[in-house]
């Protein structure tokens, strides 16, 4: 699995190369889930979540021209079966999340099935 860590998410076109390289195709040819989960205990959090999904936030992650764009709301998994929720995860091309540490939890949870 490949990390691109920013800051303030895609914001120049040296960020936006490197994205496309991780990616190893255009954005408007990828898939990427949104992960919010980090800024719902917030105050505002549903508020930024919403605009961080729809891509109206200073970092705009979600709002770069996806082919598609789903949601993956980590607090919901444990009535999600595993098979479901890691297939989505293994499909997409990408993993946008609002707090990076996010990605690394979410990279622990499925290692070992990754590994089967």
């Amino acid at each position: 699995m490949k990390y691109l860590l920013t800051s303030a998410g895609i914001k120049n076109d040296s960020l936006r190369k490197a994205l496309v390289d991780l990616l190893g195709k255009p954005v408007a040819e990828a898939s990427a889930l949104c992960i919010p989960t980090a800024i719902l205990p917030f105050p505002g959090g549903p508020a930024m979540a919403y605009r961080f999904i729809n891509g109206i936030t200073a970092n705009r992650l979600c709002g770069l021209g996806w082919k598609s764009l789903g949601v993956l709301e980590l607090t919901a998994l444990p009535s999600i079966a595993t098979e479901v929720w890691v297939a989505a995860v293994r499909e997409v091309d990408a993993l946008l999340v609002e707090m990076q540490i996010q990605a690394v939890k979410l990279v622990e949870m499925i290692h070992g099935e990754r590994d089967a």
